[in-house]
């Protein structure tokens, strides 16, 4: 495999959301409860930890952790509101994979309370395992009577009369609108599959327009996304008028990132996103002036399947 080939899991990781893979049934403890009955619980349920609810809102966590320390500490009985971490860090059911494998990673958490984004509604946990068993699950599915079809990427331009031809698509993208995060991207890949384009092709130019997509929401009011297809090539330009990029160079370096403080309390802006656009690119160019805007342009060679 290439450095730009990108695997079907890779793929799933993106496309996936969090409430496809993680646990639905919780298992909750109240603010109240004695740190006594936590004992029990984590035993009998063969837990790690647990969230806790108070006034039907999620209050906080508590760990073996949080029970080890209580126990180091005395263990004198109190109500588990007074031994509980209550800066949690949680994750929305309506966003993808990435992020909640990227928040498990990069925190280095065992799990995450999810949230319904409406209501602030706890709705399940997700953890390293449910990660991978929902993977594995998907997986499962019989993708390889369709990936070993033998497909050609220049297909449909064959019945077309014209010295040259191109189709194109265009995409508009709204700043800060996490609840349509990877929208485009993924109208763009059903579209991509739709006219026959090459699997490993298809998902290099998804994930480029995904982490585009969520650039411009992270960093922009909004922008729009170009994608011109033709019999060798796919061309995928990524306009906005942001604040724009003041150092590219650093841009451009895996962990630099410059998403202001509420992206990166929401656990997003991990300085990725560049670096990946560059990894599933054959070209990349990247144009940005302060204070007036980006243009991205990438191209994906229709490369012939060996």
């Amino acid at each position: 495999m290439t450095d730009r080939e990108v695997t079907k899991t890779q793929e799933m990781i993106y496309e996936l959301l969090v409430r496809d893979v993680m646990t639905k049934e919780v298992i909750t403890v109240s603010s109240s409860t004695p740190m006594s009955d936590l004992r029990v619980l984590l035993r009998d349920k063969r837990i790690s930890g647990t969230p806790v609810i108070e006034k039907k809102k999620l209050a906080g966590i508590v760990s073996i952790e949080d029970f080890i320390n209580w126990m180091s500490d005395g263990g004198t009985d109190c109500p588990v509101a007074e031994r509980m971490t209550r800066n949690v860090m949680t994750i929305y059911d309506d966003e993808r994979l990435i992020h909640a494998v990227d928040k498990l990673e990069r925190l280095g958490f065992g799990r995450l309370p999810v949230l319904r984004r409406d209501s602030g509604r706890l709705v399940g946990v997700i953890t390293k395992g449910d990660v991978i068993s929902g993977l594995l699950k998907n997986l499962e599915v019989d993708f390889n009577a369709v990936e070993m079809r033998s497909f050609r990427s220049s297909h449909i331009f064959e019945d077309i009369d014209a010295d040259k031809s191109r189709l194109m698509f265009e995409y508009g993208v709204k700043g800060a609108d996490f609840s349509q995060a990877g929208t485009c991207a993924t109208k763009l890949k059903t579209t991509l599959r739709r006219v026959g384009i090459d699997p490993q092709i298809m998902r290099r130019t998804a994930i480029a327009a995904y982490e585009a997509e969520m650039n411009l929401i992270f960093f922009t009011k909004g922008g729009r996304m170009l994608v011109e297809i033709e019999p060798e090539i796919i061309r995928l330009a990524v306009e906005d008028e942001g604040p724009g990029i003041p150092d590219i160079e650093k841009a451009m370096q895996p962990g630099y990132s410059t998403a202001p403080d509420w992206v990166q309390k929401l656990g997003f802006g991990a300085g990725m996103g560049l670096p990946n656009i560059k990894k599933c690119a054959d070209r990349m160019r990247l144009d940005s002036t302060v204070g007036k805007g980006t243009k991205l342009e990438v191209d994906i060679f229709m490369e012939k399947k060996k």
